[in-house]
């Protein structure tokens, strides 16, 4: 089989060189050579691990979460729980398993997991053999029903644009062919309409990134929820209005050159939460502060079901536990690298634990 860096050089050679978005995704999905297509990316023995993957108690406390906000809602039934992005399916084992003592919220949903890659769903299905999925290959695909959803480090895969201020405009990153290798390089700089209101803030020489498709999807959730209900987490690094050069390769948990072997390391970028917050408005959801994971999960409670787990376990065991609530929580770990955006309904109450 042909490798894909072979392809995609071979493509460049004949049309030019290619957009970052156009490489990120056919590093990440390509059907034969794709990352989520052929690879086992999570956990210690895969290329990076998530949360739910770090504790229990990361999936405990979102499904809490979303279910005060059902709670609040009035209980809708039926309504849809959903995940963008499930992995391996172990965050929403962990939230179906917190949430049912909660009356009538297992009788009520009804479970749909938008997911692309026919292996992971075949994952999914494993971790979850008694919920009965339906898996979507779209947002879009969602029913129009009371949506409550999850999407924990999807953003940050979504393929991105990026650009380098110049005195005459933008200059895009371009993936292109040097010395028979993948390389890469900058556009000719050029205006560009959607990057006019960072003229204001930013200078020659910084770079800014932007990802049409994660607004698109925030604002199909939004609108599901604005026109029947629900609410939705979304948790990912990154921080409010994009500035700096944030893409980057991870392999066996550490960073390579994403240029050097596609298809066999995960592609990721900071997300910029102030386009999602916009976009979720104007689909017609209210829109929480983005708050810091550590702050979040804190007040929810993760601090006491920590100690109350902790009462159980003794010796190594305890001090893994341990430092498994302190890499979620704590300022110098994922605390606040990672953020919390909540979406609701205008006339409902605010997400438990988030900024208001």
């Amino acid at each position: 089989m042909t490798p894909l860096a072979d392809i995609l050089v071979r493509r460049i050679r004949q049309q030019g060189p290619i957009r970052l978005a156009d490489y990120m995704a056919e590093c990440l999905l390509h059907p034969d050579h794709g990352y989520y297509t052929r690879a086992e990316p999570f956990g210690a023995g895969g290329d990076f691990i998530t949360a739910p993957e770090i504790s229990q108690m990361f999936g405990e406390m979102s499904g809490l979460c979303l279910a005060q906000a059902w709670l609040d809602q009035g209980a809708p039934a039926p309504f849809t729980l959903a995940e963008l992005g499930p992995g391996r399916g172990t965050l929403m084992a962990d939230v179906l398993r917190a949430t049912r003592g909660v009356p009538g919220f297992h009788a009520a949903l009804r479970l749909h997991l938008v997911e692309a890659s026919p292996r992971l769903r075949a994952a999914q299905a494993a971790a979850l053999p008694d919920h009965a999925p339906v898996w979507l290959d779209r947002v879009d695909d969602l029913p129009e029903a009371p949506l409550f959803l999850i999407a924990n480090e999807f953003f940050d895969a979504l393929p991105i644009r990026q650009f380098t201020r110049h005195a005459a405009g933008w200059q895009e990153t371009m993936v292109t062919v040097q010395d028979d290798r993948l390389a890469l390089a900058l556009a000719p700089p050029s205006p560009l309409a959607v990057l006019a209101p960072r003229l204001a803030d930013t200078h020659p020489g910084d770079v800014v990134e932007i990802c049409p498709a994660a607004a698109s999807v925030t604002a199909s959730i939004a609108a599901r929820i604005g026109r029947h209900g629900g609410a939705a987490l979304l948790i990912d690094y990154g921080g409010w209005t994009s500035l700096g050069d944030t893409f980057q390769a991870l392999q066996s948990h550490a960073p390579v050159d994403p240029m050097a072997a596609p298809g066999r390391a995960d592609l990721t970028a900071h997300v910029d939460f102030a386009p999602l917050a916009a976009a979720a408005a104007t689909a017609g959801a209210a829109v929480s502060g983005l708050t810091p994971q550590g702050d979040w999960l804190l007040r929810l409670g993760m601090g006491q079901r920590a100690e109350t787990l902790a009462a159980r376990l003794q010796g190594a065991a305890r001090d893994t536990h341990m430092a498994a609530f302190r890499r979620l929580t704590a300022a110098d770990e994922m605390g606040t690298l990672f953020k919390v955006l909540g979406l609701y309904p205008a006339d409902s109450p605010p997400l438990a634990g988030l900024d208001p």
